[in-house]
């Protein structure tokens, strides 16, 4: 359970600083499909947790990359 906990902190710090920074990319965090379950009452676990931190991650470094050029 404390992972889980650890998680949602990372996620939730993450989705503040892509929101707080990146304004535009916080807009499209509502098309991810990631953030979208596909059933009425999705199982969330850990793994879940942390495939979705993980997107966030790579969809904050691809904005970077992007960015620069």
């Amino acid at each position: 359970m404390k992972d889980i906990h650890k998680l949602l902190k990372a996620i939730t710090q993450l989705t503040t600083t892509i929101e707080t920074n990146y304004p535009e990319l916080y807009r499209s965090l509502d098309e991810n499909p990631m953030t979208i379950p596909s059933t009425a009452h999705p199982h969330i676990d850990k793994e879940l947790m942390q495939e979705y931190l993980e997107s966030l991650k790579e969809l904050l470094g691809h904005h970077l990359d992007t960015d620069r050029n």
